[in-house]
């Protein structure tokens, strides 16, 4: 019996080790490395990675012999792109603000598995999660993807959020005697020596990076946008934590102080940054801190929010910040902060993450920058760069087809019919 178990996986290791080869025929390739598009490419596949990209013409007439060709001939190719503000482990914003304790965390996973899904189907091959009520409900989710078991983008994930009690990153306005389950407070510091053991314990289940509730925030009732939550210390412990581990922590921070703060204090980026001042915003470029602006968003919360009877107070956070977000986003670009593409998707439905690229070119991008700060930006944000976010040799084979030109029409990247992860076709409507 062992003689024939040995010799049915020695049979095996060779199908194993030997990775499929296939190929795309694009019509247009949008390279956003090199900032430029190619004509007519033939995009060598091997597994989950690509190892060619060269000119259709230089191949045989009906294409290479060792692998099927995906005829996008008639489309134009992207690297999948990448949404760094996402939230697909909770449920979807409504009114009611005790909407985090009315699901169990069993059910909740189903939940999550259905908005990764509806991510991926949108062309966003990559995602950086950043925060979720049950604390490492992410981290379950990113490995059930990365182990095959339900469809959905590479992720990257935050496992809780660090934020002070009754701060940003709580469960807030519910009842005093209404208990919130300890996993949904794993992250609520009181000091920096407590912020260095709190982080520590995120960081050991696995999460990959660390997110900061440097700030109030619009969504969370009782904490307003503008006003310093963490202290410089506390931030600054989170850091170095992260930094003893290989990573790094990103701050939500509307108020330009609590910018500030957590930019003295050594975070990768600001996310939000909605009452940004020209201080802050030259202090992102000297520093070379990334701006994750959702300027999307305020336009569904005042409409959607309105329709839907979402807290007063809520919609009038959103009123005070939304346009101040979106000229303080001007100016950056202006003067060259690097911006990653983030949106804050579970504020609005999952896989409308691609509506914030028009808006990105109405407040100063040209749309190549848009379609880099998607792709190129955000995975140099992660410290991915050469595996998502490209489409050269190296890179995985994540990628997406159109009909159009999306540096004509950016809002092309709204409808994508084409999605490939890993080699593998995902998603192929007409």
């Amino acid at each position: 019996m062992k003689l024939k178990s040995f010799a049915l996986l020695a049979a095996l290791v060779p199908t194993i080790a030997s990775a499929q080869v296939s190929y795309v025929r694009a019509g247009k390739l949008v390279d956003p490395q090199a900032g430029k598009v190619l004509t007519d490419q033939l995009i060598r596949i091997e597994g989950e990675k690509i190892t060619a990209v060269t000119l259709w013409k230089a191949a045989p007439p009906n294409g290479p012999g060792d692998g099927p060709v995906t005829d996008w001939s008639k489309l134009t190719v992207l690297p999948g792109l990448i949404d760094m503000h996402t939230h697909l482990v909770d449920q979807e914003q409504t009114e009611n603000i005790a909407e985090p304790l009315l699901t169990t965390a069993a059910y909740q996973s189903f939940i999550a598995a259905d908005h990764a899904r509806k991510t991926l189907m949108a062309g966003f091959t990559s995602v950086r999660d950043v925060g979720t009520w049950r604390a490492f409900g992410d981290v379950a989710l990113r490995d059930a993807i990365n182990n095959g078991l339900v469809p959905g983008p590479r992720m990257s994930v935050a496992g809780a959020y660090i934020t002070v009690p009754g701060g940003g990153g709580e469960v807030t306005g519910i009842a005093a005697d209404v208990g919130i389950p300890a996993e949904m407070r794993v992250g609520v510091v009181e000091d920096a020596a407590d912020t260095h053991r709190k982080a520590a314990n995120i960081l050991a289940h696995k999460a990959d990076f660390l997110k900061l509730i440097a700030t109030g925030a619009v969504l969370t009732v009782g904490t307003e946008p503008g006003q310093l939550e963490l202290s410089e210390d506390e931030i600054r412990a989170a850091v170095e934590e992260a930094a003893k581990r290989g990573t790094y922590a990103t701050a939500h921070a509307h108020g330009a102080e609590g910018m500030k703060a957590a930019m003295r204090a050594g975070v990768r980026s600001i996310e939000h940054g909605s009452l940004m001042d020209d201080e802050a915003i030259a202090m992102m470029k000297a520093k070379g801190v990334y701006l994750v602006a959702d300027i999307y968003d305020g336009d569904w919360i005042d409409e959607y929010g309105k329709a839907h009877g979402w807290p007063a107070e809520t919609l009038r956070k959103n009123y005070e910040t939304t346009e101040a977000q979106r000229e303080g986003f001007r100016k950056a670009v202006k003067v060259g902060v690097k911006i990653a593409y983030g949106t804050d998707s579970g504020v609005y439905p999952h896989g409308l993450n691609a509506r914030q690229l028009p808006y990105m070119v109405r407040y100063g991008m040209t749309p190549m920058q848009a379609i880099q700060s998607a792709t190129t930006v955000a995975a140099e944000l992660m410290s991915k760069t050469g595996k998502v976010g490209c489409d050269a040799a190296g890179c995985y084979a994540d990628l997406i087809a159109v009909p159009g030109d999306p540096l004509a029409d950016i809002s092309t990247l709204t409808r994508v019919p084409k999605v490939m992860k890993g080699g593998v076709i995902v998603k192929n409507e007409p």
